[in-house]
């Protein structure tokens, strides 16, 4: 089995003083994959570095208390790729990826648009750049999941105010669409869509820190283990941790009957 997680953490050390590095040495991952860590390695301990005895590998931000994406492997990885190779989102700390075998597992935080305009159309240039890395990372042959933190709702039941967003970054007709190519035309598999391809509430991963957005389950799904289709067809369970909270995130945690 291949147990892999992600989680978006919105600041590694607020995480730690949350708990979530006890909860994650009860999880037997073999990997997990961390967004927005709003930390450099100098400000992170020897526990953040490599929980639990795994293996530790990041792609931090320049710009100090900002984005920032790691992995922990229970393996050592055969290869650790940092960055697309563009400067404007390398220097966010946005893409890692870690290789293992015939397996390749990225950490992923795509840009939110959410703050302005500005930060949209930077979004989309993200969107614009990596859809051919997908392409290609899908034509290598390799086993791949993509998780993160998308920004994303994919469709209606994957958030709860769907009406009212529709002009929202996040839940945009051409964000939407964009995740659709993915799927429809690239061959990916949203694989906790195909394990529970009806579930509404339970699905989010999100939720505003603003008004009762937690307390109502006023949440979004936006975190996701995208997958190539072999890997995909193994994935025999899927859950999100509510019971404590550690970010405005939820951790999603997928199984695989898989050996790489």
């Amino acid at each position: 089995m291949l147990r892999v997680i992600t989680a978006n953490l919105n600041g590694v050390r607020s995480a730690a003083s949350k708990g979530f590095f006890p909860w994650l040495a009860e999880q037997r991952a073999d990997v997990v994959c961390l967004q927005e860590l709003k930390a450099q390695l100098p400000d992170m301990n020897a526990e953040m570095r490599s929980p639990d005895g795994m293996y530790g590998y990041f792609h931090c931000a320049e710009k100090r208390g900002y984005s920032g994406v790691g992995i922990y492997a229970r393996r050592e990885p055969d290869r650790v790729v940092e960055g697309l190779g563009c400067g404007e989102f390398d220097a966010e700390g946005r893409y890692l990826q870690a290789d293992f075998g015939p397996l390749s597992v990225v950490s992923l935080y795509l840009p939110s648009g959410s703050s302005s305009d500005e930060r949209q159309q930077a979004k989309y240039r993200f969107m614009d750049r990596f859809l051919p890395h997908m392409a290609e990372l899908r034509a290598s042959g390799r086993d791949v999941i993509v998780c993160g933190d998308w920004n994303i709702a994919h469709r209606e039941i994957d958030l709860k105010n769907w009406k009212s967003n529709q002009k929202n970054s996040g839940f945009l007709p051409e964000e939407r669409a964009w995740l659709s190519r993915l799927f429809d035309e690239q061959g990916w598999i949203d694989v906790y869509r195909r394990l529970h391809p009806e579930a509404t509430d339970a699905c989010y991963t999100w939720w505003s820190n603003r008004g009762q957005a937690w307390a109502k389950n006023v949440g979004w799904r936006l975190d996701y283990q995208i997958a190539t289709e072999g890997i995909a067809a193994t994935a025999n369970a899927a859950g999100i941790y509510k019971d404590a909270r550690f970010s405005d995130h939820s951790p999603l945690t997928i199984d695989y009957d898989f050996a790489p």
